[in-house]
């Protein structure tokens, strides 16, 4: 267990390594930001003293490790535009968007995996063939259609929720709805798939003859087994909310960390949005490291291959 989680810890922190890379250069392949700080009339003068006021005029090599180890002490550096410490706001935003993914993960994994058992244990019927239109209208309909039309149909219409904003917990009900059925597809075919792939194993033929009841075999046997890989998918896609929230909190006026990178993108405010893209990068493989423990944890042949 020792090596594996030595291994798993190693490959975490390279690729962490290569995100911060990334995000940091990003920013500077996009144009020369001294010239977009400073604004199309300025001179090269005031262009020139706007990169020496930013440090940008120093080689992007020194760039990186003065923003890296500024990172590692927990200084994101300030936005350019608000002047204020980029850690605060997204330490200010982030619970928002927190909660918009926790909820939207607990209704798919919710939804999605009993739909699974279900198409699992009727497989080819027309249940089974329901469950799978679901998924696929799921993941082929656009967030954003969704969302304006989950807004016209329960808030226009009815009036039964508010349009937008995160006052209250009502404001949270179309968001999570919107942005939880985009990924249910996902858990309902891997939970069909891992359920139909036990149902047919040797041992679970071995208890059906010895009369052991489906209902038993099913919630008993194949469905444990089956879950397994739900836990590595509810990690990566707990980061993919976390990362994939713009277009919903946009549509309903979340302030969350996507609408503020999202709105950082727009006026260049650089420090913001490599810190966004770091902090949610990291989250995802910090999620996906604990997911690969508790599945070594649940099943020792990961831990032994």
């Amino acid at each position: 267990m020792a090596r594996f989680l030595v291994s798993r810890l190693i490959l975490s922190l390279l690729v962490a390594l290569t995100v911060s890379v990334i995000g940091f250069s990003l920013m500077r392949l996009s144009g020369d930001l001294a010239m977009q700080l400073a604004g199309d009339q300025a001179t090269t003068a005031e262009v020139e003293r706007v990169a020496a006021q930013y440090g940008l005029d120093r080689p992007l090599v020194v760039q990186y490790f003065d923003w890296a180890g500024n990172m590692l002490r927990g200084d994101m550096g300030r936005s350019l535009f608000t002047n204020e410490s980029v850690g605060k706001l997204i330490a200010d935003r982030v619970g928002v968007t927190a909660l918009l993914a926790a909820g939207s993960l607990l209704l798919a994994v919710g939804l999605g995996v009993p739909l699974g058992v279900v198409a699992a244990w009727r497989p080819n019927s027309l249940l089974d063939r329901a469950v799978l239109l679901v998924a696929v209208a799921g993941q082929a309909i656009p967030n954003f259609w969704f969302g304006l039309m989950a807004i016209f149909l329960f808030s226009v219409a009815l009036g039964w929720l508010p349009v937008a904003g995160s006052q209250t917990a009502a404001h949270f009900v179309l968001p999570i709805l919107t942005l939880g059925l985009s990924v249910l597809p996902q858990f309902a075919r891997l939970t069909r798939s891992g359920v139909l792939e036990t149902l047919e194993s040797n041992y679970v033929r071995a208890a059906r003859a010895k009369g052991i009841s489906q209902t038993r075999i099913l919630f008993r046997h194949a469905l444990p087994n089956a879950l397994l890989p739900i836990v590595s998918l509810a990690a990566v896609t707990l980061g993919f909310l976390l990362g994939g929230s713009v277009i919903v909190e946009a549509v309903f006026s979340l302030n969350g960390i996507g609408l503020l990178a999202y709105n950082a993108i727009l006026v260049m405010d650089y420090p913001v949005v490599q810190a966004v893209v770091v902090f949610v990068s990291f989250v995802y493989i910090l999620l996906t490291f604990m997911a690969d423990i508790l599945n070594a944890r649940l099943d020792p042949r990961i831990r032994l291959g």
